[in-house]
Order: C-alpha cells, then sequence, then structure tokens
C-alpha cells in the first residue's frame, strides 16, 4: 500500500484522481490539498463522496507532504509545481505534474506559449513525459512525470503510428479539436456559464492555444525532425470528452492497408488503445468515464490524404487516468490497476 497526496484536489482533475484512488486497492489518499478550501471537509465540496471521503482538505505544502506521501499528484496551475518542487523533496517522493511545467523541453518556447518565467528548469531535462504507451519504460524510472495534457493526448495517439511509420508529410497536419466544457476547470468563467455554452460551438486559442507545441514536440521526435502543425481547439456544450480529427497528406504510394497494419502494429498490445473497425468513427460517448482512446482512420484517394479520428475523456485518459497509469508504472503496479472502469452509455 502506497500513500498518495493531491494538490489541488478539489479541482475536476484533482477530483477525478479521488475518484480513482479510492477504488485503487494498492493506495490510500492522506492528503486532500486545496489552497480554496483549507479545513472544509472534502465531501461537503464533492458531495458525490459523502460518506466515503472523511478528510478535510489540507493546505499545498509540498514539502511537509513529501514526509507523508510516496507520491505526490498537482492538479495546479502552471508555474505551482515547478515553483514548489526541489531536489530535497525529489529524493522522497515522486511527483506526477498535471500542469504544463515540465512537458516541454525547451524552456524558452515554454516562456513564450505560458507567458510566465520557469522557476525551476534544471528538472526539465530530467522530466519524463508521461504518454504510457510511447514512453513506458522511461516512465518506470522517473521520479518526475510531466502529464500529457489532453488534447495532445488525444491528437498525439490519433497521429502516431503514421509519423512514426513515416506515412505521411508531418508539415501538413492540422488537427480539428472538439472538448467539454470541464477542459476549461472548475472556476467561475463567464464564458462558461450554462447560457454562453449551451446549443453553441464555438474555436478558441485559434493559431495560439498553448498546447500546439506540446503536440509538436511529441510528433516531432516520432519522426526525428521539426514539426509545425495547424491546431484549432473548439468548446462544444457537453461536460466531458474530447474529439480530434486530424487531417494530413499520404506519402507517395501509401495504402489504406499499410496505413491500418501501422495503428494496428503500434496498438495490438495497448491496453487503453482501441482501434475501431473500419468504417466506425469513434465518439466521446463511448470512452466517457474511462482511460480508453478510440482511434481509427480514413483514407481519402481523391485528395491523397488521410483523416486521423481520436476520442478520449479529458477528464481521465486526458488528466486523471493517465495520472494514475503513470503511477502504476513508477511503483510496480499493473498498468491497468484501479483503470478499468467501463465506459458509461448513455
Amino acid at each position: 500500500m502506497i500513500k498518495a497526496g493531491i494538490i489541488g484536489a478539489t479541482g475536476y482533475a484533482g477530483n477525478e484522481i479521488v475518484r480513482l484512488l479510492l477504488a485503487h486497492p494498492e493506495v490510500e489518499i492522506v492528503w486532500y490539498g486545496s489552497r480554496s478550501y483549507i479545513d472544509q471537509a472534502y465531501a461537503r465540496i464533492y458531495q458525490n463522496f459523502f460518506r466515503m471521503v472523511d478528510a478535510v482538505c489540507l493546505d499545498d505544502n509540498m514539502t511537509q507532504l513529501a514526509e507523508q506521501a510516496d507520491v505526490i499528484f498537482t492538479a495546479t496551475p502552471q508555474g505551482f509545481c515547478a515553483s514548489m518542487v526541489n531536489e530535497d523533496i525529489l529524493s522522497r517522493v515522486k511527483i506526477v505534474d498535471l500542469s504544463a511545467d515540465f512537458r516541454i523541453k525547451d524552456v524558452n518556447r515554454y516562456e513564450e506559449w505560458y507567458g510566465i518565467k520557469h522557476p525551476s528548469p534544471q528538472f526539465i531535462d530530467e522530466a519524463v513525459y508521461g504518454l504510457c504507451e510511447i514512453n513506458r519504460e522511461d516512465i518506470k524510472k522517473a521520479r518526475l512525470i510531466a502529464n500529457p495534457g489532453c488534447y495532445p493526448t488525444c491528437s498525439t495517439l490519433s497521429i502516431y503510428p503514421l509519423v512514426k511509420k513515416g506515412l505521411i508529410d508531418p508539415d501538413t497536419i492540422i488537427i480539428d479539436a472538439k472538448s467539454g466544457t470541464s477542459g476549461a476547470g472548475r472556476g467561475a468563467k463567464v464564458d462558461n456559464l450554462f447560457c454562453e455554452v449551451n446549443e453553441s460551438i464555438k474555436p478558441y486559442g485559434v493559431a495560439t492555444h498553448r498546447h500546439t507545441p506540446e503536440i509538436e514536440d511529441q510528433l516531432g521526435y516520432a519522426c526525428g525532425q521539426d514539426v509545425r502543425i495547424s491546431f484549432t481547439p473548439h468548446l462544444v456544450p457537453m461536460n466531458r470528452g474530447i474529439l480530434v480529427t486530424a487531417y494530413a497528406s499520404l506519402k507517395e504510394g501509401v495504402t489504406k492497408e499499410q496505413i491500418r497494419r501501422a495503428y494496428e502494429a503500434c496498438y495490438e498490445k495497448e491496453t487503453f488503445i482501441r482501434v475501431l473497425p473500419e468504417g466506425v468513427w469513434p465518439q466521446t460517448r463511448w470512452v466517457e468515464g474511462s482511460n480508453y482512446v478510440d482511434v481509427n482512420f480514413a483514407a481519402d484517394p481523391r485528395t491523397n490524404r488521410v483523416i486521423m479520428m481520436g476520442a478520449i475523456d479529458n477528464l481521465v485518459k486526458g488528466a486523471a487516468g493517465q495520472a494514475v497509469q503513470n503511477m502504476n508504472l513508477l511503483f510496480g503496479f499493473a498498468e491497468a490497476e484501479g483503470l478499468r472502469q467501463i465506459p458509461m452509455m448513455p
């Protein structure tokens, strides 16, 4: 039994970590951290945990938490984890950071896209990007995990096999992505009010969304060259889910059969990635509440392009579920432990 602490436990991602860890047979939660709700009962903030969680919220003192926990999850805004982590803490506890603080290896690029000074660039090279299906072996040996963003998780996994096999021109990639409103967090914002989002869909962060360099980096590592993409996210009136539809030009002579083989070879042994049958397109409702990723493609010989599609639950595989998957790898548990929830329908 390992002990886990969560800083940012009252945000949507933190709450989802709590939900998953309470069902994990190898974990005890010892710290529900929340700067906004110190000394308040956690189950009063999230009533779904009534008579399941008796703890009160504590502060965000990472140094104190490191004395009590084996692993710390930081579901916090950009800059927090990087401002708190130090060598002493990392020598005592493993950290899974759900912010972007350690995802981008070029500190100047991070500061440009996120608009803040990086507080601890000395740990960037050490941090392992926690996309388990790609970096599994490095994750097992790490002490600091950069948990991927929700859009980058869905986008990268939808495109990765074709970039890795060199079947598409990476400079032609266009990503159209749509997310439920929980991806914007639990903070009160006019743009996220029911009347603002219901019966509507809108693009945001057009040509400026800060997940862009993260996606470019991961696809670049896969093909061994710099990649530049066009990425446009959209907000849709649903609670959970991300749907990615991506487009790219095929290399000369690439067939539909080659594309299918690339996906199946890449993901045939992956528990959480489901390559759908031909003609069955991913839908967010088929993965809701689960750690699964559904992917598929359509080849378009008329334009010599391929359409790559993927769907995830942004709060599970896009955040908390992936964090727990990383924790399982860090501590030698079965990778799917605590993550066997069946997708919810309807």
